[in-house]
């Protein structure tokens, strides 16, 4: 039988607890996956360029190897019976290598696209998925035509790379400032290199819709969360949404149809500008657990790490409903150093004095302003209250 024949057989087996899942990625989103598949019975070996990764102290193996590693890449699929992944930045070359030893869910060619934020927004755009006006870039002369023929104020983002804000430039923003200069600087902050320039749009909020999709065809959407960002980074996020019915069954059937059109084999976050005029457009794409759906872990039946191991490991998938709203704030390295930068140690034990809330921290040993060491989360019997709560503790930390 060739192997691809043998491939389709096995496509959509059940790849049952005992077996061995490997993840491209040990950061707190491969932990927290890892936790959820050793709760289930699975053994878990990741792969991580960072010795210390948060991961490590929770899973069975740890490669230490870079994104690139194709040999490595091959020698954790031998030990696994499926690969997913915590992070994009995996190359084609590990993911075909892993192939050829284990299935990897998702897919290099959906990989592919996403990694590419030009790549991303032109398939969007292909597709017929709202998106707001862009234009790609790949000199300075083309990030000023760009911000010029976009109205002027505009958000410039690195075609590779880049998350919390990394690799990203606004023009239009400052009062006073010198055009040429903002466009510079915007041009700096990509790198110098490939980009998109994105037209800033009047945002009534940010949601995202997290949607799973075994190998089967089954799909489960949660609900969305909404999300509040500080300085480009998820400050907090809040399960349900507080959308319209309207508004929550369009962002629905958007994330159902990018997953179904990518035939997604594990979970998706779409990532949702919903705009003053009552439009959604999709912002970007997260082929992995998404920090907006931590929250997922007190508001649901099932987490999003949960899911992620039932989606890659063809079990069926879990109930996603909102049964009580539930906030998180993440928690940066700021919280762990003083003014002076000197270290020092939050006060948790005030943040766990506010009913409903519980800390999770994901070992990370060298703090620093930005690095995501860690979450709260709260439950309330209302969005609002569940954001309230989350937010007093945070204060108290």
């Amino acid at each position: 039988m060739a192997d691809t024949e043998a491939k389709q057989m096995h496509k959509a087996q059940p790849i049952l607890p005992g077996a061995t899942i490997g993840i491209f990625g040990g950061g707190q989103l491969g932990r927290m996956t890892a936790m959820a598949a050793r709760g289930m019975g699975y053994r878990i070996l990741v792969l991580d360029p960072d010795p210390a990764c948060p991961a490590r102290f929770v899973v069975d193996g740890c490669i230490e190897a870079g994104w690139d590693d194709s040999r490595e890449a091959a020698n954790l699929a031998r030990g696994c019976d499926v690969i997913t992944l915590e992070i994009e930045q995996i190359s084609q070359a590990s993911m075909e290598a892993a192939a050829h030893f284990a299935p990897v869910r998702p897919g290099g060619a959906m990989l592919a696209i996403i990694q590419d934020r030009i790549e991303q927004k032109d398939w969007l755009k292909r597709n017929g998925f709202p998106i707001g006006e862009y234009r790609a870039v790949r000199s300075l002369d083309e990030v000023r035509d760009a911000v010029e023929a976009l109205g002027g104020r505009c958000f410039c983002k690195s075609a590779t790379g880049g998350y919390d804000g990394r690799g990203q430039g606004k023009v239009g923003f400052k009062t006073g400032a010198a055009r040429e200069d903002e466009v510079k600087d915007a041009w700096s902050a990509l790198g110098e290199g490939a980009g998109v320039v994105e037209k800033a749009v009047e945002l009534e909020r940010e949601i995202s819709v997290l949607v799973a999709r075994s190998p089967t065809g089954e799909v489960r959407v949660y609900p969305a969360a909404w999300n509040h960002h500080e300085e480009q980074i998820l400050a907090w996020s809040v399960m349900p949404a507080p959308l319209t019915d309207a508004m929550a069954d369009e962002a629905r059937e958007i994330a159902e149809s990018i997953a179904d059109t990518f035939q997604l084999e594990g979970i998706l976050a779409v990532e949702l500008f919903c705009t003053k005029d009552g439009k959604l457009l999709v912002n970007e794409l997260a082929p992995r657990p998404h920090n907006s759906y931590h929250a997922s872990e007190r508001a649901c039946p099932t987490s999003q790490f949960e899911q992620l191991v039932r989606a890659v490991c063809c079990l069926p998938l879990g109930e996603v409903e909102v049964v009580q709203p539930a906030a998180i704030a993440n928690l940066l390295g700021d919280l762990w150093l003083d003014e002076a930068g000197a270290a020092r140690e939050p006060h948790f034990d005030a943040a766990l004095a506010v009913p409903g809330v519980r800390l999770h921290l994901y070992e990370k040993l060298r703090p620093r302003k930005g690095r995501k060491m860690g979450h709260l989360s709260a439950v309330g019997k209302t969005t609002e209250e569940a954001v309230d709560l989350v937010l007093r503790a945070k204060a108290a930390l």
